[in-house]
């Protein structure tokens, strides 16, 4: 047995010392992140996006981000950078009320520091270990005074601002700021507007959008190879959320099932936040009974899954509309798409593409988690992550210093070991068994007629 359990560990190192040998990405690295907001995973099968095809191609893509609840743009992107659930970083939705301070918060001007303090954000987290510098291109959260720190450079949030002014703008961080900037974000907020607009399954409409999307990476590698970065920057293109298709016809109304003076409505359809103003259970008997395409909560009753409990900023009773339907009080403006439902659907999840020398190349995986990209990053850039709710071998396969065996090669791998040591073991049974017995001393006899034995 210790002979078998020492060759097992003899192969296992060997295996291990021979990935091992793959080149380590040693070299001072720089990370671009790119969010296109509403990039649904299912966009790269349904649509020819030459450019990102190109891109994965001597990359990695992960198919389907299983992303936070609620599937919102701020809280989202915030869970990217931080690792965090959406209660653990505070920015539980796009608006919100908190009940001790009575403030309010609403995207995209809202810079004040209480929101977004109660987590660390990678571009401070770079910039607060060993000097070093990031840069942002309007990427929620960058120009507020985070733990009383901005990203070096920024942006200011303006919708008018060109997706090619904003990347031209992170290019020239990238390549001649001083101090040099190792950690940038970009963020556009395309397909996401258009897919509010069309909804996903206007494909001509889309396929328009889309493509330019895919013009916009096209520009990006072509400004970043003229600018002799490409082949040593690392690059991740991402999204903060999918999309699914609404329309007039499923429209749950809230004031069928109860009076408004009952409640305030503080963040808006497909997850509505709720606080009563009345008898908390009172409001949520009525509001219980409004729909059979909605589901409501009281806080303490949120399934588990969607890790949205332990955050004050979390309404009392929480209502979840079926996908496709939305929540209005009477006669909305119907968005023909929207996101924000269950995270458990595939209609909600982005996709993740990277590229670069810190990540296997053409390598493709079925699914990680949107927390899980914070310690892959922190991963990358070398720095000692803040706690965080990700699990950074979740992507070990995405990346070129980390050994990856997946579950079919690892079973591969002992049935064969297990197969070599049974044929080491039979052949020393076989020889052993071949060995003559040596046959026991016995005395030399002298027969009569033999000489006497020479007596010296």
């Amino acid at each position: 047995m210790s002979t078998m359990y020492f060759m097992l560990t003899f192969f296992f190192s060997g295996i291990v010392t021979c990935h091992g040998s793959k080149s380590a990405y040693n070299a001072v690295p720089q990370l671009l992140l790119v969010s296109f907001d509403g990039f649904r995973a299912d966009y790269l099968k349904n649509y020819k996006l030459p450019h990102l095809q190109e891109f994965i191609k001597d990359g990695v893509l992960v198919k389907h981000v299983s992303n936070a609840f609620i599937t919102k743009t701020f809280p989202n992107h915030y869970s990217i950078v931080t690792g965090l659930y959406e209660e653990s970083h505070g920015i539980v939705a796009n608006k919100m009320y908190d009940a001790d301070t009575k403030k309010k918060f609403s995207p995209p001007h809202d810079l004040d520091p209480f929101w977004w303090n109660e987590a660390t954000p990678i571009w401070i987290t770079n910039q607060q270990q060993e000097s070093r510098t990031s840069a942002a291109a309007m990427w929620p959260g960058t120009d507020v005074k985070i733990n009383n720190m901005t990203s070096h450079f920024f942006m200011k949030y303006n919708v008018s601002v060109s997706f090619v002014e904003r990347m031209e703008k992170i290019v020239t961080w990238l390549n001649s700021s001083n101090p040099p900037v190792s950690f940038a974000t970009l963020y556009w907020e395309e397909p996401d507007a258009s897919g509010h607009k069309y909804g996903p399954e206007d494909i001509e409409n889309m396929h328009k959008v889309l493509e330019q999307v895919d013009d916009h990476i096209g520009f990006l590698v072509a400004k970043l190879k003229a600018f002799g970065l490409w082949d040593n920057i690392n690059i991740i293109i991402t999204s903060d959320h999918g999309m699914t298709q609404c329309s007039r016809e499923k429209i749950i109304k809230l004031d069928k099932c109860i009076g408004r003076d009952n409640y305030t409505l503080v963040d808006t359809t497909p997850v509505a936040a709720i606080l009563p103003r009345s008898n908390k259970t009172y409001v949520y008997n009525l509001l219980k009974n409004c729909s059979t395409h909605m589901k409501v909560y009281l806080k303490e009753d949120i399934p588990d899954r969607f890790h949205y409990h332990h955050n004050n900023r979390i309404q009392p009773i929480i209502l979840v509309a079926d996908e496709g339907w939305t929540i209005a009080q009477n006669d909305p403006i119907i968005r023909l798409g929207d996101h924000g439902y269950d995270n458990a659907l595939s209609s909600m999840h982005p996709f993740l593409a990277a590229h670069g020398p810190a990540f296997t190349k053409g390598y493709k995986q079925n699914t990680i988690n949107i927390v899980d990209i914070y310690p892959m990053m922190c991963h990358i850039l070398g720095l000692k992550p803040q706690p965080n709710n990700g699990t950074f071998s979740n992507t070990k396969c995405l990346l070129a210093d980390q050994w990856c065996v997946s579950l079919p090669e690892a079973i591969g791998i002992v049935i064969g070991v297990l197969m070599v040591l049974t044929t080491l073991t039979c052949l020393l049974i076989i020889m052993k068994n071949r060995v003559p017995t040596p046959r026991p001393f016995s005395r030399l006899q002298l027969q009569d007629d033999d000489d006497d034995p020479l007596i010296g």
